[in-house]
């Protein structure tokens, strides 16, 4: 099901008439049919498959001699995001950190980010798209171990009330032999070299 891009336009049309404004003057005669688009967007990935991208994986034990075991873990770090805030529709921006422990099957690095695109595309909560993206490579990838940090600016926290403009909210997700505190210490460090406060 498509984003119905007539009925939003209607709806922000209201929205400005709701608050003094007049829809027709030329400075707003397009916006409702801007945040239309602008929303088809960022909401792009509500009928999307988060898994979707994970589908094609690569062996880790076979493939060229000699062959392999799984042993230490995948990262891929600053994965950049945009998402909406579900509370007040206000964007929310920032960095995702994903690492794994692959038991038989590894991803494309680019995949990893396409996860996170997904399900930063719908109106969200910052603790639960870092949940959402864990559940999504452990189930996928029946991965011995998954992480994920975010950290995120809010534009309800720096724009409404007190605005604490410098404010940022770290999450941390994590699933099977990641989810003691002692066994993902060694990724923790290595995210936090990135200038990211997590207290592991």
């Amino acid at each position: 099901m498509a984003v119905d891009r007539d009925r939003i336009a209607r709806a922000v049309r209201e929205i400005l008439e709701a608050i003094g404004e007049d829809p027709e003057r030329p400075g707003l005669k397009a916006t409702p049919q801007r945040v239309a688009d602008a929303y088809s967007e960022f909401f792009a990935g509500i009928h999307q498959d988060p898994s979707a991208p994970l589908q094609h994986t690569i062996s880790v034990s076979r493939g060229p001699a000699p062959d392999t075991l799984p042993s230490g873990a995948v990262m891929v770090r600053d994965i950049r995001f945009r998402s909406v805030c579900e509370h007040h529709l206000l964007l929310f921006r920032g960095t995702a950190h994903i690492a794994y422990l692959p038991d038989e099957k590894v991803v494309g690095l680019g995949a990893l980010p396409k996860v996170v695109e997904i399900l930063a595309a719908r109106p969200q909560v910052q603790e639960r798209l870092g949940e959402q993206i864990a559940d999504t490579i452990a189930d996928a990838l029946d991965a011995r171990g998954v992480l994920v940090v975010i950290d995120a600016t809010h534009n309800c926290v720096t724009m409404r009330g007190e605005r604490q403009r410098d404010a940022s909210t770290v999450t941390v997700a994590a699933r099977g032999e990641l989810a003691e505190s002692a066994a993902r210490a060694e990724l923790i460090a290595l995210i936090a070299s990135t200038g990211v406060e997590t207290g592991a």
